[in-house]
């Protein structure tokens, strides 16, 4: 059984009758000290984990000495300005040993399946709604990112709602004239290439000539 504890603003990964040396604290040697900002717990292979810390767990330790750490040399210089300064550090210690890990409280919470909101996605079946007379690559955007993305919802749309749409995504849309693209897109969502072939040629980007 381990766990993972915050002390003294560390996080630690203890079990019972381990040894650790945290920053100072102010318990006197030999004293009892409790920790009960417990993130992590692993109870013979039942993994419970905090949010962020797990409710009634902590961890008991003894106070065994307080001492300091190895010196650490800190050197500092600036090039071409004759500036070197040099320090050495001793880090005050507390050597902990923990006597027990207290569980209770604590009920293995199962790992929580995040769901994924469902956006509306450009998928497979979507159509290619530029080869509709008068839809470019802006206009397109905008049909799509409003959910009309494929000929036949397009078809549904009546020429305000269409203007409507484009209006709100773009005031350079605002000047199309989209009167005959539901019927354009109609005769696309049922496979009438040839028909609607002929029938662009006699339109002048979108418009009846």
């Amino acid at each position: 059984m381990y766990a993972i504890v915050e002390i003294a603003g560390q996080q630690f990964k203890v079990s019972k009758d381990q040894k650790v040396f945290v920053h100072r604290l102010q318990n006197q040697e030999g004293e009892k000290v409790a920790f009960n900002n417990v993130l992590l717990l692993d109870n013979n292979g039942t993994i419970t984990v905090g949010a962020p810390a797990i409710d009634g767990a902590s961890v008991e330790a003894k106070v065994v000495k307080h001492l300091k750490g190895d010196k650490v040399i800190v050197f500092k210089k600036k090039r071409r300005k004759g500036f070197k300064v040099k320090n050495g550090h001793r880090q005050y210690l507390t050597e902990i040993l923990v006597e027990n890990i207290i569980a209770s409280g604590a009920a293995a919470k199962p790992a929580k399946t995040e769901k994924k909101e469902e956006k509306p996605s450009k998928s497979a079946k979507a159509d290619d709604l530029k080869k509709i007379e008068g839809i470019g690559p802006k206009a397109s955007e905008a049909l799509v990112a409003a959910g009309v993305d494929t000929f036949a919802k397009l078809a549904k749309k009546s020429a305000d709602e269409i203007k409507t749409i484009l209006a709100e995504a773009s005031s350079t849309l605002a000047h199309l004239d989209p009167q005959t693209w539901a019927a354009q897109a109609q005769l696309a969502a049922d496979g009438k290439w040839d028909e609607l072939k002929k029938w662009q040629d006699e339109l002048n980007g979108g418009i009846v000539k």
